[in-house]
């Protein structure tokens, strides 16, 4: 559903010229990214967290060199044409990049409705993006004791903004946890859970362990169990309108 706030597709103008923030992007639609949606799914690069569980570890580090916007022109084009009716903006972090609005009002002027990934550390620069998009996902990496653990991020003030932010906006929204045991312990995940108290959709999702993922430790250790993820599904359930488990 359309943010009341969202604008209305503005009629196509000239393209800008340069490099866009899009680094990379899925050739096929996907039917998985935004929910009951066809959409594209785009990668900006660069991350303000250090996870050494992140699946997208090369986009992790030092902003790389974008496409060109005719590139991206291109590409839209294409989309619309297999009847892609939306697009995911993924990363990375996006909200690192200065052009993530321009983005957003780039891929709006094709019609498509627009979904945000983020990891909520840059509560400023959400305050501008979430009037003009239609559905946002944020990480919850654990409760807030866990983060400079977890993910080298230790101003979990701004993940509490972040959140209160999107809860309050009247967007349509998911919190979504990777479980990994043994670190996402019954007390770890209830101080999660309090701090998205009220959402609309919690997501759990299973840790997957793959030979290339950036922390060593992490390469070892086995994929969340679905009887855990379960249990978790029980545990969480107070704490949001939807939970949704995914893996198991």
């Amino acid at each position: 559903m359309m943010s009341s706030g969202a604008a209305a597709p503005r009629k196509q103008a000239a393209l800008p010229q340069g490099e866009s923030p899009v680094y990379a992007f899925l050739e096929k639609p996907s039917l998985i990214d935004y929910p009951g949606r066809l959409c594209g799914v785009f990668f900006t690069s660069g991350c303000n967290f250090s996870c050494g569980f992140c699946h997208n570890a090369p986009l992790m580090g030092k902003k790389q060199k974008g496409l060109p916007w005719s590139r991206l022109d291109g590409i839209c084009r294409k989309f619309k044409k297999e009847w892609t009716d939306a697009v995911c903006i993924t990363g990375g972090e996006p909200t690192l990049t200065p052009d993530l609005v321009a983005l957003i009002e780039f891929f709006r002027s094709y019609g498509f409705k627009i979904k945000l990934d983020s990891n909520g550390a840059r509560p400023e620069v959400l305050k501008e993006c979430l009037p003009l998009i239609d559905y946002i996902a944020m990480d919850i990496k654990a409760g807030l004791s866990g983060y400079p653990e977890l993910v080298g991020f230790t101003c979990t003030e701004k993940i509490a903004e972040s959140v209160k932010l999107i809860m309050s906006s009247g967007v349509d929204h998911e919190f979504r946890t990777t479980v990994i045991e043994p670190f996402h312990t019954d007390e770890q995940m209830l101080e999660a859970g309090e701090l998205i108290k009220g959402a609309r959709r919690y997501c759990l999702q299973a840790f997957i362990p793959k030979d290339n993922l950036p922390g060593p430790e992490f390469r070892e250790l086995k994929r969340t169990t679905p009887a855990r993820l379960r249990l978790l599904e029980k545990l969480m359930k107070p704490y949001a309108k939807e939970i949704i488990v995914r893996g198991a």
